[in-house]
């Protein structure tokens, strides 16, 4: 099999703080009467799979495809599923809840859920428009359990004003939200295991709360730790973690990347387009060894890909190891 690059389809969810960034920004063509809050580019969940849309691949999952060609796709002789990324844009309308997510540990002494660390990508912000990550220093359990119960939950948490190149790091235990105004990308372990501790008084659609899981949230959150610690990072490497390394690159038009063979790679596209030319190949799946690639895209380029990433206009992107 020869490999080259894969282009996923979009698996998008509905949330009641959607918002219209997606089809702004991206160009996406969605129905403009839906909420869609986040479009997954990149999944390997029990409920919610990848399906490759591109070349000879195509309608094939990633984990099937990981499975039938291990190497060539990881580079590595011994590879564990389910793929250790999960990769989405959140298209933020309105307010997130106020949740965490829990850690290694905490999942195996509880035997609940799965573990998730997370960073967020600045795309596109509102003026003004913030996220909340951690606890203000000197907020115990005992502060928190009350300001929930008084429904004053945002005045402990760390408010930070963002803007676009920005990334954010947020360890498995943080308490965090995201504000209104805000198109992200959220690079994180394959879980979607939330507990929601605070929703801001919100009501659905047919006058309901949202549910919340408050003591399961309480149990997670590392409340010896502060907002004041955690990483921001805008050039470079940008997240360097046990669970995947984050860098930013920045090229301008009509330049050329050589993609050596040996390492998997995941490619966000913030800005521009370009292509992926196979070097020496005559066809992939029916072109010429071209996979073109454009804002919001999301590219898988398997380990054992050799080939030229070529610029047509200056762009920006995440490169996303593990």
């Amino acid at each position: 099999m020869q490999m080259y690059p894969l282009k996923f389809g979009s698996i998008y969810k509905e949330r009641i703080w959607g918002g219209t960034l997606l089809r702004e920004v991206f160009s996406r063509d969605m129905p403009p009467d839906r909420r869609f809050g986040e479009s997954w580019e990149l999944a390997d969940l029990p409920a919610d799979k990848s399906r490759i849309v591109n070349g000879e691949l195509a309608g094939q999952t990633l984990e099937a495809v990981i499975r039938k060609y291990p190497v060539q796709m990881t580079g590595l002789h011994e590879f564990s599923l389910p793929f250790p990324l999960l990769i989405k844009f959140l298209d933020c309308g309105d307010v997130l809840s106020v949740q965490v997510h829990p850690d290694p540990e905490t999942c195996k002494r509880t035997g609940k859920g799965d573990p998730k660390t997370e960073c967020w990508y600045i795309i596109s912000a509102a003026p003004g428009a913030v996220i909340y990550k951690g606890l203000k220093e000197g907020t115990t359990r005992e502060k928190f359990e009350q300001a929930i119960k008084e429904g004053t939950v945002e005045r402990l948490l760390k408010k930070v004003e963002v803007k676009v190149g920005e990334c954010h790091y947020l360890p498995a235990g943080t308490p965090h939200a995201i504000g209104a105004g805000l198109l992200i990308a959220e690079i994180q372990t394959p879980s979607d295991t939330t507990y929601r501790v605070f929703d801001w008084n919100r009501v659905d659609d047919k006058g309901k709360p949202r549910p919340l899981h408050i003591d399961d949230a309480i149990e997670r959150i590392h409340f010896d730790s502060s907002g004041d610690n955690l990483t921001v990072a805008s050039v470079g490497r940008l997240v360097d973690s046990e669970y995947f390394k984050v860098d930013k690159g920045h090229q301008a038009r009509n330049c050329e990347v050589l993609i050596s063979q040996g390492r998997l790679r995941t490619i966000i596209i913030l800005n521009g387009f370009g292509s992926f030319t196979t070097g020496g190949l005559e066809t992939i799946a029916g072109n010429t060894g071209t996979v073109e690639f454009k804002a919001g895209d999301t590219i898988l380029v398997p380990a054992a890909y050799e080939g030229v990433m070529r610029f047509s206009a200056e762009s920006e992107y995440l490169t996303v190891t593990i």
